[in-house]
Parts: C-alpha cells; structure tokens; sequence
C-alpha cells in the first residue's frame, strides 16, 4: 500500500513538473514571437529615420529585452531577424549590389553577434544588478553591431568606399559618414531606454515565474 502511494505521488509529481515544463515552453515561444514581431516593426521603421545616407537601428533595445527574458539564444534570434529584416527591406541596397554575398553575411553576423554578446553581457551581470546589466548590454549591442560592420567594410566594400569617398580618406569616411553618428544615436536610444528596459524585464520575468 505505502509503495503504490509513492508511486502514485510520483506520477503525480512528474505531470505537474511536466505540465509546467510545457507552459514554459509555450511561454517562450509565444514570448519570442512578440518579440520577433516587435524586431521586425522596428526595423521598418528604422528604415526610414536616416542620419546621413545610412539608416539607424531602433530594435537593439527589445533584442536586450529579449535575450534577458529567453536567454542567448534568444537574443541570438531576434539579432538574426533583425539582420534578415534589413536585408528584406531593402536598405542594403547599395551594398547588395556591390557585393550580394559579403553583405547577406555581414548583415546576418553582425546582427546575430549583437544579439548574442550582449545577452551574454547581461547574464553575467544580472545576478549582481540588473539596472548596470541592462546598462552593460545596451552599450553591448550597438559597439558589437557596427565593429563588424567596420570589419565587412574592410574586407568586402573597400574600393566601393575610396569611391564614394573621393578625396576624402576612405576610413575617417567610413566613421564620419556611414557609422558615426548613427552609432551615437543607437547607443544614446539604448541609455535613454533603459529605465524601461529595466521595468520591462522585471515586469515579464514576474509573469513568467508565475505560470
């Protein structure tokens, strides 16, 4: 009788910790949809705000969001739809038609890496604080973005640039003219933001345990 009741109990045990097992699962796919959808709507939209010739990135602050609520990899993900969105709209024309390869894999990496390492920046900081994790990542994000950037632009686009360049020296144009300023406007977005970010994550994380 006593061995039955265990057995019992611990069927029961495995279907509850099963059951919330799939919630989460659940939780987290509907999650990272939202979110996917949120990357994909900001993204468009960045397409039209131009400082400069080159437009600015806006879904750098819900990628944090994201990798902070559904881990790296998650950040990974919304990093690569991001890439993905900008090459479906069209806004790297200009590069497309220089070099279709080196930008299809520029544009993917330096998304998904900024999605990745800044996740990885604010897990390793989160348990001490949140508020300088989301601080840490937000910088994160937008460096890892454009270095690699900087770097496709080096190895695939060089002889395009000296020509959009003119007179001008090709790299101080690459930093005064293509990633300059927009970097500075992505990284002030992530600072001004992060209150939100803060009060965002701490708001989903709750729902989250919760379910």
């Amino acid at each position: 009788m006593e061995n039955t009741e265990k057995k019992v109990g611990a069927t029961a045990e495995a279907a509850t910790t099963s059951a919330k097992a799939n919630k989460k699962y659940i939780a987290t796919i509907v999650g990272l949809g939202v979110m996917t959808a949120v990357v994909v709507v900001l993204q468009l939209l960045s397409s039209v705000i131009r400082f400069g010739p080159f437009s600015i990135t806006l879904a750098l602050t819900p990628i944090i969001v994201g990798g902070a609520l559904y881990g790296i990899w998650g950040g990974g993900w919304l990093g690569l739809v991001m890439g993905l969105t900008v090459l479906l709209s069209g806004d790297a024309t200009a590069f497309l038609e220089v070099n279709a390869v080196g930008t299809i894999l520029v544009v993917l990496i330096k998304g998904a890496a900024a999605g990745l390492v800044a996740s990885l920046v604010y897990k390793a900081i989160e348990k001490k604080n949140v508020y300088p994790a989301v601080i840490c990542a937000g910088i994160t994000a937008p460096v890892v973005n454009t270095g690699i950037f900087f770097i496709g632009c080096l190895i695939f686009f060089m002889d395009t640039i000296r020509e959009w360049a003119g007179q001008s020296d090709a790299i101080g144009f690459i930093f005064t003219s293509m990633i300059g300023l927009n970097f500075f406007v992505e990284l002030a977005v992530n600072m001004a933001l992060a209150t939100v970010t803060v009060t965002i994550i701490g708001y989903a994380k709750k729902i989250l345990n919760n379910r």
